[in-house]
């Protein structure tokens, strides 16, 4: 019988097969390392990119924060003139009311027949006094006040008799009061209830 050894041929093959396992995880490592150079390298490319896109969005931000700089101080130049607007017109309108109560008070008054002597106004509390031929004449007077716009809850608070002795004739002596538009009245306080 013959014998043949096969012992180094099992040896040159697994060797071989060392060789080959060696060769495929240095190529595989090779490939690795090359990836990750290349993956690196774009990387740096986009960052580089992004820092350029960063400094040019900073310094736009940085245009843009005066315009909002001065958007904002022409806000504030905006509700300034607003407010002062306002004022003047509530100013016109104030103006406007004590003309206006006058020029009714004067179309109220029946003519060559009431004189007014004094005019008092605090508070939206109109306070009238004058002299009238006769009782007719301040009542029509207080109808011609009732009809007004800006004159509410004409009260005759006295009437007195008087003699002009050089014109030799009786005449009456008032005092009226009313309110006029600026009266407001004081809101009521609540009273809380005791339980």
């Amino acid at each position: 019988m013959i014998r043949i050894n096969l012992l180094p041929f099992r040896a040159e093959r697994k060797k071989e097969n060392i060789r080959r396992q060696i060769s495929v995880y240095v190529l595989s490592l090779v490939l690795l390392l090359m990836g990750a150079g290349y993956l690196f390298l774009s990387l740096n490319r986009t960052l580089a990119a992004l820092e350029v896109d960063k400094a040019a969005k900073e310094k736009e931000f940085a245009s843009y924060s005066k315009t909002n700089k001065e958007i904002e101080q022409l806000k504030s130049k905006i509700t300034e003139i607003k407010t002062k607007l306002d004022v003047i017109q509530t100013l016109e309108k104030n103006k406007k009311g004590p003309i206006q109560l006058l020029q009714e008070i004067a179309q109220a008054v029946p003519k060559e027949r009431l004189w007014l002597d004094a005019m008092n106004e605090k508070g939206g509390i109109l306070s009238l006094s004058g002299t009238a031929m006769d009782n007719d004449t301040v009542a029509l007077f207080m109808t011609n006040l009732e009809k007004s716009e800006h004159i509410s809850n004409i009260d005759l608070q006295s009437t007195k008799l008087s003699y002009l002795s050089n014109y030799k004739l009786n005449v009456i002596n008032f005092v009226l009061t009313c309110k006029t538009y600026s009266f407001k009245e004081k809101p009521e306080p609540t009273k809380k209830k005791r339980r």
